[in-house]
């Protein structure tokens, strides 16, 4: 695959993410592949690939003979992956704590407000951007790329719960108040309360998630 190729896939996966996240393309929705290419500017090929991506993360399924439809939001799906979060972080966070210099927690409080920034203009897209980074900042300190790519595809495959958790404004400040713990629990280099805030902040949004989809 050429560099332009992979170049535009990525952004046309990055485009259908959106779509995704921000209900442009809402849950059992059927994606229909020429309006998108036409709406993105892309030809079919770019688009398809895209959609294979998101098939191989279940944010999309595939039909024979019927195309491609958005994944229904699924508890039993929220629950697995939350769970798979949980193993992985929790090494990621212990790793992490080791590792914390006095700069780095400047520049997750750094992250951290830019959270709190985002949570003012409610836009659900920038916090669960800045929620990203904020957390990714923290998982990269384990200085173990394998393990940090795999959570970035179970948080890619998870976006869109978090956006439903992102829409009620009780959660955005729930958020706030967690991230700071997580802070002062870094600073203080404790891998048990730095664990169990983010054991605390995954299990909010599940339970907050899981109300939304059980209706």
């Amino acid at each position: 695959m050429s560099t332009k190729a992979k170049t535009t896939q990525e952004d046309v996966l990055a485009l259908l993410r959106v779509e995704i996240l921000t209900g442009g393309l809402q849950p059992g929705q059927q994606i229909v592949q020429d309006l998108l290419a036409e709406k993105f500017g892309v030809s079919r090929v770019p688009l398809r690939e895209a959609l294979k991506i998101l098939e191989g993360e279940g944010q999309v399924t595939h039909y024979r003979n019927r195309g491609y439809f958005v994944a229904e939001l699924s508890i039993t799906d929220l629950h697995e992956v939350y769970r798979l979060r949980a193993i992985l972080e929790c090494e990621a966070v212990t790793a992490a704590v080791s590792n914390i210099t006095d700069r780095d927690l400047l520049s997750l409080a750094d992250l951290a407000a830019e959270v709190r920034k985002a949570t003012k203009g409610n836009e659900v897209l920038s916090i669960t951007a800045a929620n990203r980074a904020f957390h990714f900042a923290i998982f990269e300190l384990s200085e173990m790329p394998r393990l940090v790519r795999l959570l970035r595809q179970l948080w890619d495959a998870t976006d869109v719960y978090r956006a439903v958790y992102f829409t009620k404004a009780a959660n955005r400040e729930r958020i706030l108040l967690e991230h700071d713990e997580i802070l002062d629990a870094l600073s203080a280099r404790s891998v048990a309360r730095t664990i169990k805030w983010h054991d605390t902040h995954r299990e909010n949004s599940v339970a907050s998630v899981t109300a939304v989809i059980a209706g």
